[in-house]
């Protein structure tokens, strides 16, 4: 049985127990899901490398776009070297151009910084015009995991895009993310070649005992974290799916 691998992206220490509880094969580390992951803290990068899962880094310096200056550049590249001295596995990592395109300059300067680590390529390539051309793009660079959506909010729309990035270049791993769960993976499973999965195992989270807090702005309203029995349940449905593939196939 090949085993679907099982990220969950996590912002805070109990993301990090929750994905290892649930059964999570790796971590993408972020600060701020809710602004589609930040670079995380010094501190957080140290306790997460020592949670014995490979935890991949999101290098991304501030909200918005992917369109990175000079300073922006310098910034990426330092916490790409932060993550290697922490001993982390990898780094997440996207630049675009202002129509959406990948932005290959600045991409190769990030890998250059990221040699030794593992490397994916970030929904970055969400927003690129021609799917086809930034998928052949990656994979010339020498990149052989992306992160989709499939170009929609939610991967299970983006679909078709998937999948034609899929075909593009068989050589590297497309693994969806967005809206992915335990009810909606075996949907992935049937069109794409399956490897790898992203989700964030996530719930709502309680209300802040003191009220104080959300009125400040500390915790905003519809604030999420990850929940172990999410990533349980995911995990427990890819497994499922692992079992009944045909011995040796990554595809239906």
């Amino acid at each position: 049985m090949t085993r679907i691998t099982l990220e969950i992206c996590v912002d805070d220490a109990a993301g990090i127990i929750a994905a290892q509880e649930g059964g999570a094969d790796r971590i993408e580390l972020c600060a701020a899901l809710a602004l589609g992951g930040l670079t995380p803290s010094a501190g957080l990068i140290a306790l997460a490398a020592g949670c014995g899962l490979p935890v991949m880094a999101m290098i991304r310096p501030r909200a918005g776009d992917f369109c990175w200056s000079a300073s922006e550049l310098e910034a990426c590249s330092a916490e790409i070297r932060a993550c290697h001295a922490a001993g982390l596995a990898g780094v997440v990592i996207g630049a675009s151009l202002p129509d959406g395109r990948l932005d290959e300059p600045a991409l190769r300067r990030l890998i250059h910084e990221a040699q030794g680590l593992d490397i994916t390529l970030h929904r970055a390539i969400d927003l690129t015009p021609d799917p086809a051309v930034a998928m052949r793009l990656a994979a010339g660079l020498g990149i052989r995991r992306v992160l989709s959506s499939g170009g929609a909010r939610a991967a299970l729309a983006g679909m078709a895009r998937l999948r034609a990035m899929e075909r593009a270049t068989p050589g590297v791993t497309v693994m969806p993310g967005g809206g992915v769960s335990a009810e909606n993976a075996a949907e992935f499973a049937a069109v794409l070649s399956l490897r790898e999965i992203h989700a964030s195992g996530s719930a709502p989270l309680p209300a802040p005992a003191l009220p104080a807090v959300t009125e400040f702005g500390f915790q905003p309203a519809g604030a999420r974290g990850t929940e172990r029995t999410k990533v349980a349940a995911l995990r427990a449905r890819l497994d499922q799916i692992s079992a009944s593939r045909p011995s040796g196939c990554t595809s239906s």
